[in-house]
């Protein structure tokens, strides 16, 4: 069997583990702005360098029309509306917690391209669903030591933020499959960026943030956490997240997509030293279940 697309979305969750980790000091650093907008101008420049190298064109000028349609859509979902979330959900709650709830994307993936790809959808997706938020759930919430109540133990608004950010990369990656159909995965990228870039220079252009991003661009540590993630997230990362929905079905990709909260931990406890519960970790564990159940 051809298992390209499983590897793929395998290397995607390694890829991603990074560049959360690596994006979420950068925005603790500079601001989640301004972290979006520098990294999808690097991720196109080592985009560009590779479409050169590898396809011996420096851009996707040979898209068809209905290609580019639906990939800028996808890039402007995607990366905008769902990384603008994403990266300011880092900021309040930490990339752990961010990508656990990330474990949501499946699901809400499965449910879109059931509606817009006729992909099955059957009744252990819906006890999958439940276990995806139970385990979230588990790990988000505690129980007060007074009253016996549970409570939110993180900020109910950076909780938000990345269930935006879920919602986001569902729905882009979906529109992603639909506008890339046979069509190169890297430069697919390259044409998602470009949506994402142009949405980013709109919003700061409207906001008046250019001061803030001319900061970043001279703050070292900024700029060294947002090229690595650059490098592992707009380049490799959704790159190969597209090849991954190429050679397989876009739920199955997903899941595989889903295993960074156990990723993550391990570089969480040894080099940020973060502490880590067991219920945290029980947590992130089902969630994972809940998102394989999903797809079995």
């Amino acid at each position: 069997m051809n298992y390209t697309g499983e590897i793929a979305a395998l290397c995607t969750a390694i890829f991603w583990t990074i560049t959360a980790l690596a994006f979420e000091r950068a925005s603790l650093k500079v601001g989640s702005l301004s972290v979006n907008i520098i990294r999808l101008f690097l991720g196109f420049a080592f985009l560009s360098i590779f479409s050169w190298i590898y396809r011996g064109k420096l851009l996707p000028l040979d898209a068809s029309a209905d290609n580019w349609s639906w990939l800028l859509l996808s890039g402007m979902v995607g990366f905008v509306f769902g990384d603008l979330f994403l990266f300011k959900s880092y900021t309040i709650i930490g990339s752990r917690f961010a990508m656990l709830i990330m474990t949501l994307v499946p699901p809400i993936t499965a449910i879109t391209g059931w509606l817009l790809l006729d992909e099955k959808l059957r009744w252990l997706s819906i006890l999958g669903m439940f276990l995806t938020v139970g385990g979230i759930s588990v790990a988000i919430f505690s129980r007060n030591t007074k009253n016996g109540k549970l409570t939110l133990k993180l900020s109910a608004k950076g909780i938000l933020f990345a269930f935006g950010g879920a919602l986001g990369q569902a729905i882009g990656l979906v529109l992603s499959k639909f506008g890339m159909k046979d069509y190169d995965p890297f430069a697919a990228t390259q044409i998602r960026l470009i949506a994402g870039m142009f949405g980013f220079v709109v919003l700061v252009s409207a906001i008046g943030r250019w001061g803030s991003i001319g900061q970043a661009l001279k703050s070292k540590q900024a700029m060294i956490g947002t090229s690595i993630g650059s490098f592992f997230g707009p380049f490799l990362g959704v790159s190969f997240s597209l090849l991954a929905v190429k050679y397989t079905q876009t739920g199955v990709a997903s899941t595989i997509m889903a295993i960074v909260p156990v990723l993550i931990i391990p570089p969480a406890i040894l080099i940020y030293k973060q502490k880590v519960t067991a219920l945290e970790v029980i947590g992130a564990v089902v969630s994972i279940s809940g998102v394989s159940l999903f797809f079995i």
